[in-house]
């Protein structure tokens, strides 16, 4: 409707009727029989038109209340900000062009992705990496929120790394000297100056503790990155909220309730001690369960840890996708991983929190065999209800029942009109039915390749990964269509089981992650209280 509004050279809501024709201005009966309605029409149109516009009025003494003082809040790094997304904004659009220079010397024409510009989900997904951490935040939500974006972006977004120049040694000194509120040499005995990793929010050194000589691992926040992102939300929400006001049918959508949602997600992974809180039950989830002899999280040092310090444990182990490491470790590394899910899957009722962020960097075999947990920055809490429709959910993909899929995913989403279960059920057979061609083809590209070692293993799962991405995407679009919308849980949810999926295909392609009375999906952690009625 809003693309034919458009064509036709107007707005919906200033759309008024046309010219009265000459011969309607006769005073005859046909004539007030044409000229009634259409006066009822325009008067129509008036009213809904007087009625938005006193509701516009109305909202614009909060909306500009609003702007002044998330403005005032943002203060002059508002201002660096605004230089620094223009010098990102200007370094893709060379990238752009120097991509249409190129694709102009051939025959084909412009590819869609050139076409659209800075907008097309690929040079989008480049912008965000050079804006830099709250950007690239907001991106990998996108990757995880295909009930939200469209599927392009999402799957694009998959691709949204996380990586930055490292920060000085010196800084990272300071940062630590000031969060101590003492020397440094009284708490460790020995830091590295070169760090193990450095993403956009945080950089990590590996040290010794002074006195019990513990190896640790010290997690720093950036020097600036709060006011970064206090700058860059603060800017989000603006435009949202002002998007809202000029659109209220986008209100619908709780455009500016997602915001505060990104938002808030994103504060969270700034404060260390809700890291450390998250870490802290994990651990405790594992001695309530007596699982410390299988799996571990990093213990905390809270006497030299902070909201910008985070003081853990070093584990030493190997990625779930290291192959030949993991075999020089444990003689079945399918036990491993069978270990792992049973971890991961207890853990989301069991458990105040679930892992939500199980990429191979943060899943570990250890050296001494148990699976390390690391990295508890982002994860989910899920419901009950939730939960028992999504085991629902999993068991009908293992058992091929269509009709009790469509019936989980009922019963997760939120409809806006009764869902007609039956025809849900077919299309999602005609979904799930490309399944088994992808499963022959990963089969026979990993047994008969020349070149078996765990590189040439990867890249076969790198491109199956996406198709299973692609899969996912498949069924949220069905859902869609059938009015359905997810909570962002079950997007999270679903990518953890897709990178399980992927460990399974690599370390034990005869398992199936579903059907194996090995794996504890349903488990008796129903019978603990730990957790069980955390969230009803």
């Amino acid at each position: 409707m809003a693309v034919s509004a458009f064509r036709n050279g107007c707005l919906p809501i200033f759309h008024l009727p046309p010219q009265l024709p000459r011969s309607a201005r006769k005073v005859n009966g046909r004539s007030k029989a044409f000229r009634f309605p259409l006066f009822a029409r325009y008067s129509q149109t008036q009213d809904v038109f007087s009625s938005r516009l006193q509701t516009s009025v109305e909202n614009l003494p909060k909306l500009v209340e609003d702007i002044v003082q998330t403005s005032i809040n943002t203060g002059p790094k508002g201002a660096l900000r605004l230089v620094q997304g223009i010098q990102a904004f200007v370094g893709v659009s060379g990238e752009w062009l120097a991509d249409v220079s190129k694709s102009t010397n051939t025959s084909a024409g412009l590819p869609p992705q050139l076409q659209l510009g800075l907008i097309s989900p690929l040079y989008l997904r480049r912008l965000f990496e050079r804006l830099g951490a709250t950007y690239i935040k907001l991106g990998q939500f996108i990757a995880s929120a295909p009930t939200l974006f469209p599927p392009e972006y999402v799957e694009e977004f998959q691709n949204c790394f996380d990586r930055a120049p490292a920060v000085p040694f010196q800084d990272i000194q300071t940062i630590i000297r000031e969060e101590l509120g003492r020397p440094i040499n009284s708490v460790y005995e020995y830091i590295d100056p070169t760090p193990i990793a450095s993403a956009s929010i945080a950089q990590v050194h590996g040290a010794r503790l002074k006195g019990s000589q513990e190896d640790v691992v010290i997690k720093v926040l950036k020097p600036g990155i709060e006011d970064i992102l206090v700058a860059d939300l603060n800017f989000v929400y603006i435009v949202a909220r002002i998007l809202e006001f000029l659109n209220p049918e986008l209100s619908r959508t709780s455009l500016v309730g997602i915001v505060k949602d990104i938002r808030d997600s994103m504060l969270d992974e700034v404060d260390f001690y809700k890291e450390a809180a998250n870490i802290e039950s994990f651990r405790r989830y594992l001695e309530d369960m007596g699982l410390t002899r299988q799996a571990t999280a990093p213990r905390v040092y809270q006497h030299c840890s902070t909201k910008r310090i985070l003081t853990m444990e070093r584990l030493y182990g190997v990625p779930l996708t290291d192959l030949d490491s993991i075999s020089s470790l444990v003689s079945s590394p399918e036990n491993s991983l069978i270990t792992a899910l049973n971890v991961w899957f207890g853990s989301l009722l069991a458990c105040e929190i679930f892992h939500a962020d199980v990429h191979a960097g943060n899943l570990w075999l250890l050296r001494d065999g148990r699976i390390g947990f690391l990295d508890f920055g982002i994860v989910g809490r899920i419901s009950p209800r939730t939960w028992a429709a999504m085991e629902v959910f999993l068991t009908s993909i293992a058992t091929e029942e269509y009709e009790s899929m469509a019936s989980a995913l009922v019963e997760m989403g939120a409809a806006n009109k009764d869902v007609d279960v039956k025809a849900f059920a077919r299309d999602l057979e005609k979904i799930f039915s490309s399944i088994q061609e992808l499963d022959t083809e990963i089969v026979v590209a990993t047994s008969s390749g020349t070149n078996t070692n765990a590189t040439a293993i990867s890249a076969n799962l790198v491109v199956d990964e996406r198709q299973m991405n692609a899969l996912f995407l498949d069924v949220v679009q069905a859902s869609e269509s059938y009015g359905l919308r997810f909570p962002r849980e079950f997007a999270l949810l679903m990518k953890q089981l897709l990178y399980f999926d992927r460990y399974t295909r690599l370390l034990a392609p005869n398992l199936n992650m579903l059907q194996d009375q090995r794996i504890s999906i349903v488990s008796n952690r129903r019978s603990k209280s730990y957790g069980a009625n955390k969230y009803q």
